[in-house]
């Protein structure tokens, strides 16, 4: 149980938690309270407080190995590929989930078989493409850049 002080009084920790899911509830997706603010977890106002640049380093570092993991069951073939490409897939598959990444059947093809030119062009060749702009044009060259 930890402690914390305040004007020389210690209060417990677990039961203010306690207490405060009681009264908040505890919501682990984005949600709006009875006071119209859009809020998450135990009645963090997203509006008024947001997070702190440590908390999103959290999700973020929490985010990428829920990538790799879903990476390693779905497509275990990316953990071969050059180092370059692993990061590119890294990358797609936070921006876009993993289900459409497994849907770039060419792409992933065309990786697998070391044709780097060609999997970045069907990069290229896609929505993805369209909706993200310069970021897709940076994953079809860094593709096209394990050619070497």
């Amino acid at each position: 149980m930890y402690l914390m002080m305040h004007e020389d009084r210690h209060f417990d920790q677990d039961l203010i938690k306690k207490r405060l899911i009681d009264f908040e509830g505890l919501v682990l997706k984005a949600y709006v309270c009875p006071t119209g603010y859009t809020s998450v977890g135990v009645g963090r106002n997203l509006e008024t407080n947001g997070i702190t640049e440590e908390e999103a380093m959290y999700l973020l570092n929490n985010d990428i190995a829920d990538v790799i993991n879903k990476l390693d069951k779905h497509w275990i073939a990316w953990r071969k590929l050059p180092i370059t490409a692993q990061y590119v897939c890294i990358d797609v598959v936070f921006n876009m989930g993993i289900n459409t990444w497994m849907s770039f059947r060419r792409t992933r093809s065309y990786m697998e078989l070391g044709e780097w030119e060609k999997a970045g062009d069907e990069l290229l060749d896609s929505k993805y493409a369209k909706q993200v702009g310069r970021r897709a044009i940076f994953n079809s060259e860094q593709l096209k850049s394990c050619q070497a």
